[in-house]
């Protein structure tokens, strides 16, 4: 099973929900709240009486407004305006040592739909009424299961509580910024940007998408917690893609991301973008495919940081620890090194920029409404810690701030910021000789280095390896004897989490950030990662499988041979 997929392409972000056109701006809205903990009240009294009754309730609202532009080939493919409120009751039925959640019924515990947009508290008050009735029906069945399950199965080896006890939270922040998007101008941006890769006859196929999107939301329980936040979000996606000679397929991304509009780069820093990404298409067409191999590697930090995203971070949250289905690499190894002292790893939801660049994974509640806090999850080597939603775990039993979800879906414990630093660190510029120079006392043929990636996924679960795979773009070979290096292609990076972490020679002096969008069980989640770049004594390569589909027998209309001086339309 794939547990985990970072992205760069994040166009789904745009469309997780159903929308309806709108162009009221999602503001706080205090009808709304008034209504939610209304109507948990009136809840809470009247399920109170049956048997069994709730133990927790939780209403969640999420007040979603977007803007979406599209284009391609310097035209236009869609351009829209969504709104959508969605709300999600969650129902406990139990204690917290046990309740409908135990185990594979955790997605008893939730019941979702979408709300009505105005303020009419009968309106909102009727679809939460109907929720909250569907959702604890489900939850007594669910509980009957569990109670029987439990009497009959053998002993479970992690016996800790279904849900911690946590200290109520009341915060409403204020709305944030506005995201400054004239969808006109969006319009003739994304016109124009995609217009400029029509005049490479390589690129096949090309996109360029931006996305606002603005998310206000509500966060109720019977426990006393009340809990609004309010957030902003920008991205840029830019893709060209093609295919080489042999069939595969060959893509480039680039991604950009701030909190408003204004913060996006410069049009003259985003052409020369497209222009290397067109070029980079240019030459991977030509280069030729790597082989197996296991070598001296260097990762660039965003590729290092994808690496530490995929290969540990996913195995150091919270619920893989306690799921017996879950390899639990590194459960029992609280207080032993499992990296190279000089490393250490915090996950720090709470920090919105690293090194000038805005991170994705920011946020100050999580959503179990408990306040998002640094985890200091390996500290000189040696695990200390997991990232830890409401689900307790043996040695673990409160939350840390880390219960992330999509919107109609149980938390689980989820990255934020992953953040990795070194003690033993040297000039970046120097990162390439120190390659070398350990090419050369392995006596290899060659090192490779990774300069960039499309995202990558992990296998976490015991049924399965416990395997990752990072899936690189910009793969260079670097030769000790002073040849050229040579781009090639069709590579990925593989292997297992406890040997590949430890061999770690040596890293840089900056931390580059990687954002983008996870999928997990629990859904996606926007994160960061970041890492400086890394030195490996070796890693181990695979070849890429790849389709046969060959590029287009003819030329994109305006670069027929015939045509001579001919010029992509429009140029």
């Amino acid at each position: 099973m794939i547990s985990a997929l970072f992205r760069l392409a994040v166009l789904q972000f745009a469309f997780n929900f159903a929308g309806q056109l709108a162009s009221a701006q999602a503001g706080i809205s205090q009808p709304l709240l008034s209504a939610m903990e209304k109507e948990l009240g009136r809840a809470k009294t009247e399920l109170g009486k049956r048997d069994p009754a709730p133990y927790f309730l939780s209403y969640s609202v999420t007040d979603n407004e977007l803007t979406a532009v599209t284009a391609s080939e310097g035209a236009l493919l869609n351009s829209r305006q969504l709104r959508a409120r969605q709300a999600d009751v969650q129902t406990r039925v139990g204690s917290t040592k046990l309740d409908n959640t135990h185990d594979e019924n955790r997605s008893s515990g939730i019941e979702s739909g979408l709300l009505p947009l105005g303020d009419d508290p009968d309106a909102t008050a009727r679809v939460l009424w109907k929720l909250t009735y569907e959702g604890y029906r489900k939850a007594q069945r669910a509980f009957l299961n569990v109670k029987t399950q439990t009497a009959v199965r053998a002993k479970e080896e992690d016996t800790s509580a279904d849900f911690s006890e946590e200290a109520a939270q009341k915060s409403v922040t204020g709305e944030a910024a506005p995201l400054g998007v004239d969808q006109k101008k969006w319009e003739e941006q994304a016109r124009r940007y995609s217009g400029l890769l029509r005049k490479y006859p390589e690129v096949e196929e090309s996109y360029v998408t931006l996305v606002a999107q603005k998310s206000t939301t509500y966060f109720v329980s019977t426990e006393g917690s009340r809990v609004v936040t309010s957030s902003a979000m920008i991205r840029m996606v830019i893709t060209a893609s093609t295919h080489a000679e042999d069939g595969m397929d060959l893509m480039r991304v680039e991604t950009f991301q701030a909190t408003s509009a204004n913060k996006l780069p410069s049009e003259a820093e985003v052409t020369k973008k497209i222009e290397k990404m067109a070029a980079d298409i240019q030459h991977l067409r030509a280069a030729p495919l790597s082989e197996p191999a296991t070598v001296p590697v260097l990762l660039s930090g965003r590729a290092a940081a994808v690496f530490f995203h995929e290969v540990l971070g996913h195995r150091l949250e919270g619920h893989r620890q306690r799921d017996e289905q879950e390899g639990q690499t590194f459960t029992k190894k609280v207080g032993q090194p499992v990296l190279p002292e000089f490393l250490s790893v915090a996950d720090d939801p709470t920090m919105r920029v690293l090194n000038g660049v805005e991170l994705a994974g920011y946020y100050a509640f999580d959503d179990e409404g408990v306040a998002a806090s640094r985890v200091e999850l390996i500290q000189s080597g040696t695990l200390k810690n997991f990232l830890m939603s409401r689900m307790p775990i043996n040695h673990f039993d409160k939350s840390n701030g880390h219960g992330r979800s999509q919107a109609g879906l149980m938390e689980t414990g989820r990255q934020g910021n992953l953040i990795v630093s070194s003690t033993r660190t040297v000039k970046d510029s120097e990162m390439r000789q120190k390659l070398i120079d350990e090419i050369k006392k392995q006596g290899k043929a060659y090192g490779l280095y990774f300069e960039d990636i499309q995202g990558g996924f992990t296998l976490t679960t015991r049924f399965s390896p416990q395997a990752f795979q990072i899936l690189p773009v910009m793969v260079w070979k670097v030769y000790p004897d002073g040849k050229p290096d040579e781009l090639v292609r069709g590579v990925d990076i593989v292997g297992t989490p406890l040997a590949a972490l430890n061999r770690i020679v040596v890293t840089g002096d900056t931390q580059q950030v990687f954002n983008g969008i996870c999928g997990a069980e629990s859904g996606s989640v926007p994160v960061s990662a970041a890492a400086p770049s890394m030195l490996f004594s070796e890693i181990e390569v695979q070849k890429r499988g790849h389709g046969r589909m060959r590029p287009p027998l003819l030329p994109p209309p305006g670069f027929d041979k015939d045509d001579k001086g001919a010029k992509a339309v429009g140029q």
